[in-house]
């Protein structure tokens, strides 16, 4: 991340790097990810709930019956709006 900072990209795919972290670094983690995100659009693959929860966008793969599989996707400002 540190050499992300210094030369950073348009954008930046991370898949399950918050896999092996405990709570507390993954705290540390999503805070990092939302001071960068202001920069830098960040692609996430992640089971980590906390880390979704994070998120500004939602994009999730379930399979409600065997062999078909649905795509789900959730904006997070748009919920914010309608629960207002």
């Amino acid at each position: 991340m540190a050499l992300f900072r210094y030369h950073a990209s348009p954008f930046c795919v991370m898949d399950e790097v918050d896999a092996p972290l405990d709570e507390s670094n993954v705290g540390r983690f999503v805070s990092l990810i939302a001071e960068m995100k202001k920069h830098v659009q960040f692609i996430v693959v992640t089971h980590n709930k906390r880390t979704m929860e994070a998120a500004d966008h939602l994009y999730g793969v379930t399979m409600g019956e065997p062999g078909v599989s649905s795509v789900l996707s959730a904006r997070f400002e748009e919920a914010e709006a309608f629960a207002s």
